[in-house]
């Protein structure tokens, strides 16, 4: 049922990079080539333009990959509803995730894939994104989501969602009474962080070097052991936190805390579910993967 030529298009389109593409699927770069000619060749149409190294999408390519990403959609929902009639409904998952994931993200999953699979027993272990990754390696869990990734040969990894880390602080702080700072002003506050091991930290620590910043050179007064912990604190502190915009409905609407905005400063990460690479995912791991991500392109 999966048209590779299709996927290789929508991998290097999304990428916008022949190189990423083959990477993101395991082959080698001509063979990324290969195949989008011979798409190209079959539809009598250029999906690319190529200048240089560099490629982009005709509007012919822009047109096969938007219905590309509703065949694959579809796609997912067939072979989840066609999988009730083949496989077993029954099973044993043991599922790991960081705490900004497992707090935030999956409990409404967890619940629709219950109703859905009541014969899977599910245990969910919760860490930072190395304490999830280190699980995985030991056995001790079959399926993962983590933010971000690491580089690790051991690991395979398969987006789930993105997100977005926002600057946040007390909505009553004297510290600042503006809802837009330049990056240099940011760097002058005190900074509420994350531990080290997490993925949130991992991505922020990225994010400032990206910018020519140390984590070392910040005034980071504190390092706290989840986002639950810097809320808390920030609501009776004057101190700027980064937290993740799907943690922070409740303060938002009660107007508890609030989100500063950092001009030309844009924190984006994804979370994506780890399998052990060159292992294929038990049959209730791979159940759930499908699962979580229709559930999510529903939205």
């Amino acid at each position: 049922m999966d048209n590779f030529r299709l996927k290789v298009f929508r991998s290097a389109a999304c990428n916008l990079s022949f190189t990423k593409a083959a990477s993101e699927l395991f082959i080698s770069q001509p063979s990324v080539t290969k195949h989008v000619q011979s798409l190209e060749r079959a539809l009598g149409l250029r999906l690319f333009m190529r200048t240089g190294s560099r490629i982009t999408l005709t509007p012919a390519g822009k047109v096969l990959l938007d219905y590309s990403d509703k065949l694959f959609t579809l796609q997912l929902k067939l072979e989840d509803e066609l999988n009730i009639f083949k496989e077993s409904k029954t099973g044993t998952l043991r599922l790991g995730a960081s705490s900004t994931i497992a707090q935030y993200v999956i409990p409404p999953v967890l619940s629709k894939f219950h109703r859905k699979y009541p014969g899977i027993y599910l245990t969910l272990l919760t860490g930072n994104s190395e304490q999830v990754i280190d699980a995985l390696l030991k056995g001790e869990i079959d399926l993962g989501i983590v933010e971000g990734r690491v580089k690790n040969s051991d690991i395979k990894y398969i987006k789930f969602i993105t997100d977005e880390l926002a600057a946040v602080t007390n909505s009553k702080s004297n510290l600042l009474n503006k809802n837009e700072i330049t990056l240099k002003e940011l760097t002058g506050f005190p900074l509420v962080l994350r531990e080290r091991g997490s993925g949130t930290l991992e991505v922020l620590e990225h994010s400032f070097k990206s910018k020519g910043i140390k984590l070392a050179s910040l005034n980071v007064v504190m390092y706290l052991g989840s986002t639950e912990s810097i809320k808390l604190f920030l609501e009776t502190d004057d101190s700027i936190g980064f937290i993740s915009i799907r943690a922070l409905k409740k303060e938002l609407h009660g107007n508890s805390l609030k989100i500063i905005k950092v001009k030309d400063f844009h924190i984006k990460r994804t979370f994506n579910f780890i399998t052990l690479h060159g292992s294929d995912p038990t049959n209730a791991a791979a159940k759930f993967i499908k699962f979580a991500r229709n559930l999510h392109n529903q939205k």
